[in-house]
Formats: C-alpha cells, sequence, structure tokens
C-alpha cells in the first residue's frame, strides 16, 4: 500500500508538469513558456547550458572537457553490479533504494526518515525550486554559481537575488545574509563553487548556516565534495544532525563517475524531505542497475583514492600548461579549473572546438573566463596543444 501511495503522489507532482493542478502562480502556459530556455538557454551567467553546449557540439571532440564528469569511473564493483542486476531488472528496486538510503544513513549517523534519494540530484534541486518557489518569494544564490535551481525557481516565478562574488571569487556569506528579507523562501549554496571551483572557509560557513537557517531554509549543494581533503569536516550534514533547517545535497554523477547513471540524495529534517516529497519521483526515477551499481560503489575508499589521484595528477597538468603560457587560474577544489581568457570567450570556445577539445565560458566581472573540466592525461594533453596554438 505505501508503494502504491508513492506512485500515485508521483503521478500528482507530474500533473504539476503537465497541467493537471493549479499549484504554481501562473498554471501551464507560464510553465510551458518558461521551460524552453531549460534546453537552450543560459543555466549559468551568460552561458549555455549543459543540453544547449553539446547540443551545438561537433561530434568529432576528442577531449570532452565541458561537463565536470570523472573519465576514470565508474568503478569495476558498480560494472559488476550492473552486470548482475539485469536479469532482475524487471522488478521494481524497492528493496535496493531502501538498501542505499540505510547505507547513507548509517555511514553519515543520520537518524531514520533523513535522507531522500533520486536519479542525480537534479530532481532534487527542481524540487526545491518548485516547492520554495511555489507562492513566489525570493532565491538568494551567488553570481556566477551552479544554476539549476535558482533557474528553475525563476521559471515558475521566483525572485532571484545574485550576490556577486568575493574578491578572492568565493560566494560572499555576509553579503547573501544582508540581502534577507521578509520575501526570502530559500538561500541556495554550492560549495565548492561551480563555476569558480572556490571552497569557502568551513568554520565560517557553519556558523552562516547555523544562524541564518533559523529564519530561512539554506540549500548546500555538495556535489564537488568528495575532491575536499575531508569530506566529512567539510560537509554540513552536521548542521541537520543538530536540526538545522539544512537541505544538503550530494551526487554520484562526480567522483564516484555516474553522471550517467544518475543517482543522488538530500539529506534534511524529515518534515522537508516529506514537503519536496510530492515534487520529485524520487527514487522512483532510479533504474535497478544504478541503483545496484550506488549500493556496489557507495565509500569504495580504493576506487575514490585511485580516481583522486589521477585527477589532481591531470589538474596539476592543466596549472603548469597554464602557468607556461602566462595565465593564473583560480585555485580549484573540484574536478575542473577557471581562468580568464586574453580574448572574446565564444570565439576562443569555438576555436577550441575546431581543434576537437570541448571547454565551457563565462562572462563576470568584465572578462571572459574558461573552465577545463578535468579529464584523462592524453585529454589534457590534447588541450595543451589546442591552447598553446591560440594563448
Amino acid at each position: 500500500m505505501a508503494a502504491s501511495m508513492n506512485r500515485r503522489k508521483w503521478l500528482k507532482a507530474s500533473a504539476l508538469l503537465t497541467g493537471g493542478l493549479p499549484l504554481l502562480p501562473g498554471t501551464l502556459s507560464s510553465l510551458t513558456a518558461a521551460a524552453a530556455p531549460r534546453e537552450s538557454g543560459a543555466a549559468y551567467s551568460e552561458g549555455l547550458s549543459d543540453t544547449a553546449y553539446f547540443e551545438t557540439a561537433p561530434p568529432e571532440i576528442k577531449a570532452r572537457l565541458s561537463a565536470n564528469e570523472n573519465p576514470f569511473g565508474p568503478s569495476d564493483k558498480a560494472k559488476k553490479a550492473i552486470a548482475e542486476s539485469l536479469s532482475t531488472s524487471y522488478q521494481y528496486p524497492f528493496m535496493y533504494t531502501r538498501q542505499l538510503e540505510g547505507k547513507i544513513t548509517q555511514f553519515e549517523g543520520l537518524q531514520n526518515g533523513m535522507v531522500m534519494t533520486a536519479a542525480g540530484s537534479s530532481p532534487l534541486l527542481l524540487a526545491a525550486a518548485l516547492f520554495y518557489s511555489k507562492s513566489g518569494g525570493t532565491i538568494i544564490t551567488g553570481d556566477p554559481s551552479y544554476d539549476d535551481l535558482p533557474s528553475h525557481a525563476k521559471a515558475v516565478g521566483a525572485k532571484l537575488v545574485k550576490v556577486p562574488l568575493t574578491p578572492d571569487f568565493k560566494l560572499d556569506l555576509d553579503a547573501m545574509e544582508k540581502t534577507i528579507d521578509s520575501s526570502t523562501t530559500l538561500i541556495y549554496i554550492c560549495n565548492p563553487n561551480n563555476p569558480t571551483g572556490t571552497v569557502l572557509d568551513t568554520s565560517k560557513l557553519k556558523a552562516f548556516c547555523e544562524r541564518v537557517s533559523k529564519k530561512v531554509p539554506v540549500f548546500i549543494d555538495e556535489a564537488y565534495i568528495d575532491y575536499m581533503p575531508d569530506p566529512q569536516e567539510t560537509t554540513l550534514i552536521e548542521g541537520v544532525k543538530k536540526g538545522q533547517n539544512l537541505i544538503v545535497a550530494r551526487t554520484f554523477s562526480k567522483l564516484y563517475g555516474f553522471a550517467g547513471l544518475r543517482v543522488g540524495y538530500i539529506v534534511s529534517q524529515p518534515n522537508i524531505l516529506k514537503n519536496l516529497r510530492d515534487y520529485t519521483a524520487g527514487s522512483m526515477s532510479i533504474s535497478a542497475p544504478s541503483i545496484r551499481a550506488a549500493l556496489a560503489a557507495y565509500q569504495d575508499k580504493d576506487f575514490m583514492q585511485d580516481a583522486l589521484r589521477k585527477t589532481f595528477a591531470s589538474r596539476e597538468f592543466l596549472y603548469k600548461t597554464l602557468q607556461e603560457e602566462g595565465y593564473q587560474a583560480i585555485p580549484s577544489a573540484a574536478n575542473f579549473v577557471m581562468f580568464p581568457l586574453r580574448m572574446e570567450g565564444q570565439r576562443f570556445i569555438q576555436e577550441m572546438q575546431n581543434k576537437g577539445v570541448s571547454v565551457r565560458q563565462w562572462k563576470f566581472v568584465g572578462k571572459d573566463w574558461c573552465r577545463v573540466s578535468i579529464g584523462r592525461m592524453d585529454e589534457m594533453q590534447a588541450f595543451a596543444d589546442a591552447f598553446r596554438t591560440l594563448s
């Protein structure tokens, strides 16, 4: 009966996006009109969405350095689990989603009911955007920062307040806090931040969340936290355990190499997850092979350390390449690096594409910037060879 009820709730939430329920301002027409930019418009400040970018990229790309993927994964354990799952993939994977949520709960020292999984973190970002914008309101975020949740919120009627970064390209927590007013419904923080790769001081962020979450919910997107020296020390999950009004998002898409397999989760108070559940399919959106792979891969320390070692070696190679050409990158705590360009950004991207290398560009603080995702060493060499002809 519980599974049946969950499916009915998902159908109810699905109806929201197909005009079946008038729960959001503007009804179906505004949702439909706002949906187009999610495919072809900007998902980041003055940059194309991932979908739009790859729709325009030529098929002969030899170095895919534009999507912050882990080219060294998934692990052998995950691949084996996928293969073993196929014979029973006609079955709904209810028990495996419960097992994964249980594994996460146990590892993080959480209470039951504080974890919700989905097919990547994107559906959960969307759920938060819909819930915290259902009556309008204001979402506060950084500029530039990952724009998935904020842009969805704007599409359904929320006001966005984008707070410029500090001079060292970090999210400006002090300015964000000063921006809070009676209309604020959510603060979104991506840490480490995408696209800059910068990370906030942990003690300052924890103090901010403890203080601010008493006024307004704070959504902490920790997609890249596994690249940090000590994720357990950096995470804001500890704040959730203390009862703070936080939502912490994690994904298997980065270090675990699951960008195409799609598994993610959020950690929050049970009442918050209850509010968000009606706006997402949750664990029902995850395929049986993907959830089995996630179970096998979760906290596989040998694989994680090997992937980190390769990632950091490629990142150091990239730093060296840029320095040799006289460029200074923003120090990165993630699997991508951003640096300022000396030519118009779109032209640079096109020239690199012509040489078989895909990277991304942004424009902020009056400059054109390039973000390079970390790839295999052969891909980094391809970037270096192409970059030297343009630098």
